[in-house]
């Protein structure tokens, strides 16, 4: 691994300084101001580039959130592509969120609180198998995130991964009744939906 190169602590990025982090990383607060002509996430300190993304999986992400979104019950809302807080150094943007908006400020929030998350969908492409099938499963069970959904497109179908979280350990677990999800998801958490899942892809 070939050594990061970093600034010395002096406040906000700029925009010739973001690729250069303190040694003990930026915080939100120091970066969230930034103008950059890409989507990022912050990673331990580190801003990160989100990769270009291909029509299908935005296909899928965009029509799991209506699904989803038709189905929610009192309090939850749902949203996509929305920064979520889990400390200050990382602040990810799931493809889908499920959260609880109570005692939230509707004008003013930046990124969700993790401790409000019910569920996170992550729709698995080319360049962010690692992070949706690793890294981002292990944080949010870190963060004690109930339910976290995988989205694989496996064969030209969707199959959905279902975990549950483990509070005891802290990690996720293959959801006991329908770990996988084929052709249609049927489940009761965080409320009951149902979704036809062989209709989120193809025109």
């Amino acid at each position: 691994m070939g050594a990061v190169m970093t600034t010395p602590r002096h406040g906000r990025a700029t925009e010739d300084t973001w690729m250069f982090p303190p040694a003990d990383g930026w915080t939100f607060d120091e970066v969230k101001h930034l103008e950059l002509p890409f989507d990022w996430e912050l990673v331990d300190g580190r801003i990160v580039v989100r990769g270009q993304t291909k029509f299908w999986h935005n296909r899928v992400r965009d029509r799991l959130l209506i699904a989803l979104e038709a189905a929610r019950t009192e309090p939850y809302e749902v949203v996509t592509e929305q920064c979520v807080m889990v400390d200050e150094q990382n602040t990810n943007k799931p493809d889908v969120i499920v959260f609880d908006p109570r005692k939230l400020e509707f004008l003013e929030l930046e990124c969700v609180p993790v401790n409000r998350l019910a569920l996170v969908v992550e729709v698995v492409s080319p360049g962010s198998r690692q992070d949706d099938r690793v890294r981002k499963r292990a944080l949010f069970a870190t963060a004690k995130v109930p339910l976290y959904w995988r989205v694989e497109l496996e064969r030209d179908q969707v199959a959905v991964h279902e975990y549950w979280l483990n509070t005891d350990t802290r990690s996720y677990i293959p959801a006991p009744m329908h770990p996988v999800h084929q052709h249609k998801l049927i489940t009761e958490v965080p409320f009951p939906v149902e979704i036809d899942l062989d209709i989120l892809v193809g025109f």
